[in-house]
């Protein structure tokens, strides 16, 4: 996403952005059934949105479009993903034991960075699901799940997530990110072995019934509709392939070719529904209109900040990938950090600060909710199947708890 460089609203207008924040926060609480209705949710946003719309009507015509642009090709790529991943059916039960709840997540750590952070979080999600059926808390899989499948795991290649795709557009070498591996597993190593011991602990609490129903109810894990899998390399290598306008033309012809091609049986067996990415597409066409104001003061302030070291860098696009989209974060950071006349070393900046930015629009986005698409995406199949979720609010003592500190070690080790 670009923001605009040439006209920079005044800081009143970041309240749409600040409302439209809130309102994800409160309103779930406040007015739960008002909320409930996707409808509602997108009507919030039009309201919100509005005198975003008619600012940059007259002024900045031209950002509208690149933002317009922008919330195409992410949706085009989620509810691609959405719906091919709906149509590969995991079957049986396995023992929800720690270790193996462990194992689900390692394994999404690794996928997350080959197929991307939303094609690996909506492809196990419903298995991890299915296999935690019988136990009564879940909640805080899940959580951990957005932390490391939805988010932290995918540094490792381009495709993991969309700013570092980015950024191999703006020249950063293919084989680039893998200079983060040390980074990806001292992350991912942390979260998956404070989860194992969460894990072990909400164990030890479930009621012992439940957990004799989990060993008897064993059944082989077996795969339907793998041919999908074809569908979701396709929508892979158009990402990594091809430009607008035929790389979102390709995704959407490779959906129809799945829902065609997928028996129904396959779908309802899979709970298969367009809730959760119409979820989606409500609240991100709200996000993406109210927060151009946000990304431009930004982008014209920037250098006022002081940012000159890496752990500089790590924080504040951390930080506002939390709660802005973390791809127009990316860019702005690497144009602020492209402006300082730091050592060349790759796409303009030095090697330490591009790990710093890369690590912290990934990383960071597992802060709260709406910090990376995947994340609400996966809390709307979590719901649908029965559970209940932290709010907007207890999501991020989730993550206050255990990223901050994690963020603070990957600081002193990597960017100090």
């Amino acid at each position: 996403m670009e923001a605009s460089a040439v006209f920079v609203p005044g800081p009143a207008w970041i309240t749409p952005f600040a409302t439209m924040l809130l309102a994800i926060a409160l309103l779930p609480l406040l007015a739960p059934a008002f909320w409930q209705s996707n409808g509602r949710k997108l009507a919030v946003g039009a309201a919100l949105g509005a005198p975003v719309l008619v600012l940059y009507a007259r002024y900045q015509p031209a950002a509208l479009l690149h933002t317009a642009e922008d919330y195409v090709s992410f949706m085009a790529l989620l509810g691609s993903l959405f719906v091919i991943s709906g149509g590969v059916l995991v079957t049986g039960d396995i023992e929800a034991r720690p270790a193996v709840n462990t194992a689900f997540l390692a394994v999404g750590a690794v996928l997350a960075s080959l197929i991307g952070t939303t094609g690996a979080s909506v492809l196990l999600i419903r298995p991890l699901l299915a296999t935690n059926q019988e136990r009564r808390h879940v909640a805080h899989t899940i959580v951990f799940f957005i932390f490391v499948v939805a988010n932290i795991g995918g540094c490792l290649t381009p495709l993991g997530d969309p700013p570092l795709f980015l950024g191999y557009l703006l020249g950063v070498p293919f084989a680039w990110t893998l200079r983060l591996a040390p980074h990806w597993l001292l992350a991912n190593g942390i979260v998956l072995t404070v989860y194992y011991v969460w894990d072990r602990r909400a164990y030890a609490r479930e009621d012992a019934a439940a957990i004799a129903l989990d060993r008897t109810a064993v059944r082989p894990i077996r795969v339907s509709g793998k041919r999908n899998v074809l569908f979701l390399l396709a929508v892979v290598a158009s990402v990594a392939g091809l430009h607008a306008p035929y790389r979102e033309l390709a995704m959407l012809a490779v959906s129809a070719l799945s829902l065609a091609t997928t028996s129904r049986a396959v779908r309802e067996a899979n709970r298969f529904t367009f809730h959760a990415i119409a979820e989606v597409a409500a609240l991100f066409a709200g996000i993406f209109v109210t927060m151009l104001p946000a990304l431009d003061i930004l982008h014209a302030q920037g250098r006022a900040l002081g940012l000159r070291e890496p752990w500089h860098f790590f924080w504040g696009t951390g930080l506002l990938s939390s709660f802005l989209d973390n791809a127009p974060t990316y860019l702005t950071f690497l144009a602020i950090a492209q402006s300082l006349g730091l050592p060349a070393q790759v796409a303009g900046v030095s090697h330490g600060v591009l790990a710093a930015i890369s690590t912290g629009a990934v990383f960071m986005g597992a802060n709260t909710y709406i910090g990376n698409g995947p994340n609400f995406m996966v809390r709307a199949i979590a719901e649908e199947r029965g559970v209940e979720m932290p709010t907007f609010g207890g999501y991020m003592l989730y993550s206050g708890a255990v990223l901050l500190p994690v963020f603070a070690i990957i600081t002193l080790v990597f960017f100090r």
